[in-house]
């Protein structure tokens, strides 16, 4: 009798599988390449002119003189002033924010109803997408004339900038510490009850040290939100290039300064702006550096 060799049916449907993880294999790296490419494009676009400008003027004199002046004849760029207000706001914001964002993840992630928490959370999601714009608005009609009304002057100040950041950036640590929070195994929380811990104990003893990494995320979050906010700021924080710690005066950012200027900046002053956003890049990366150390050395004590 013949042998007949009969050839097994072909799997389309793994074969098709495959070639489509190969796809999209190759097209994630793409992305991560591109990332990586558009991050050292925008390094290259911002150092080059920066490092041309800090060999005409100095380091020094431009980061820590306090006198901008760039239509005076002869022109000064100092920045000291806008860099502590940077400095100033961002802190204050984040001061009256990361205390209230971590009780607010913890009421959401332990203590808050279904029903309340099928509205709070889609209202937090919300207010993290509304432009800066509106909440530049919003501060200008609501806490600008409350802030003046209690304290005088015009209310466009640090004061108001601050409290305007701290709403804005409220949404984003919120989520993220919630997010950690819910990530804390169980068994923790019920094993500290079980040692004779209260609810409240355990969840601040307990549940939110475990999560402090997650939480550190969100923190460093909001920070760069704070320090890079540029629109809504405008609006609010009276733009007067002057060295202060009150307050209740008006004070420029570095990021309102770049944006209020470089419409008709030319030369040298359109080089000192481009070396403001150099410097509020090295600022924010010491920033992100600084927290990154000091969570794997918490994390290494533990």
């Amino acid at each position: 009798m013949e042998n007949i060799n009969i050839k097994a049916p072909r799997d389309d449907k793994r074969t098709r599988t495959f070639s489509w993880e190969e796809v999209s294999k190759y097209f994630f790296l793409l992305c991560s390449v591109l990332s990586i490419f558009f991050l050292l494009l925008i390094c290259v676009f911002i150092f080059k002119d920066s490092i041309e400008f800090f060999g005409k003027l100095g380091v020094k004199d431009f980061i820590l003189n306090d006198s901008w002046a760039p239509m005076n004849q002869p022109p000064t760029y100092g920045i000291l002033s806008m860099i502590l207000g940077s400095i100033i706001i961002t802190a204050l914001s984040c001061l009256g924010a990361v205390p209230v964002a971590i009780m607010v993840a913890a009421y959401l992630a332990f203590d808050c109803p279904k029903k309340f928490y099928k509205i709070l959370k889609p209202g937090l999601n919300l207010m993290t997408g509304i432009p800066s714009i509106v909440y530049g608005f919003f501060a200008l009609t609501i806490i600008v004339p409350i802030n003046k009304s209690i304290f005088g002057g015009n209310g466009m100040n640090i004061l108001s900038a601050a409290i305007l950041l701290l709403i804005m950036i409220l949404p984003t640590i919120i989520s993220m510490a919630e997010a950690s929070l819910r990530t804390v195994p169980k068994s923790y929380y019920s094993g500290s009850l079980s040692l004779g811990a209260s609810h409240d104990e355990t969840i601040t003893r307990v549940m939110i040290p475990a999560a402090r990494s997650g939480i550190f995320a969100g923190i460093i979050l909001g920070i760069g939100r704070a320090i890079g906010e540029t629109m809504a700021v405008i609006l609010v924080a009276g733009n007067q290039t002057r060295l202060t710690l009150n307050p209740l005066k008006g004070i420029r950012t570095m990021t309102t300064n770049i944006v209020l200027e470089m419409a008709y900046a030319a030369g040298d002053h359109r080089q000192a702006l481009i070396a403001t956003a150099g410097v509020l890049f090295i600022f924010i990366l010491i920033i992100n550096t600084s927290f990154f150390i000091v969570k794997n050395r918490r994390e290494k004590n533990d």
